[in-house]
């Protein structure tokens, strides 16, 4: 493999958006945070899938906490099984159905797939990326900016996606 002359997401990736790190409580984790240099950009409650995000920029990118909101939240089981750390590794696509077809195409598992209105996704397995789980998105820009860390904390932002 050449990866010099690689045609797989070329094209199609618009930019390295994130990394995301679980933990057990958001709030544990904004010591670090503010060490790093990190200012909250945006974050809310995920209701489908019982779990709170919140993304900090960097001077040189962006970091996204996550934490359960309950024992149903994949999160729980992930910390559990795991421990806290790296959960995923995002970029954002500029064809969601494109960056799906080319991935399967070249071999790659594709699950979680969502193509909601603001917010589409998908996820290349762990398996087929060397442990790695990769986020492939697709959205509006600045859907959930407008509260503050303290709101997005007390639960007044819900991600309805």
């Amino acid at each position: 493999m050449n990866v010099e002359e690689s045609l797989g997401l070329d094209g199609v990736v618009k930019r390295f958006d994130h990394v995301s790190w679980a933990v057990g409580d958001i709030r544990d984790a904004l010591p670090l945070v503010e060490l790093l240099g990190g200012r909250f950009y945006q974050g809310a409650d995920h209701a489908r899938n019982s779990f709170r995000w919140v993304q900090f920029r960097l001077p040189l990118g962006m970091l996204e906490i996550m934490s359960p909101l309950g024992a149903e939240s994949f999160l729980h089981k992930f910390l559990r099984e795991r421990g806290e750390g790296l959960h995923h590794l995002t970029f954002e696509v500029a064809d969601l159905s494109d960056a799906v077809r080319i991935a399967e195409e070249k071999g790659f598992r594709v699950t979680g797939l969502n193509f909601s209105e603001q917010w589409s996704e998908a996820f290349l397995h762990p398996r087929t990326t060397n442990g790695v789980l990769i986020q492939l998105a697709q959205w509006e820009e600045d859907i959930w900016v407008g509260y503050t860390l303290e709101e997005v904390l007390a639960g007044l932002s819900v991600d309805a996606s």
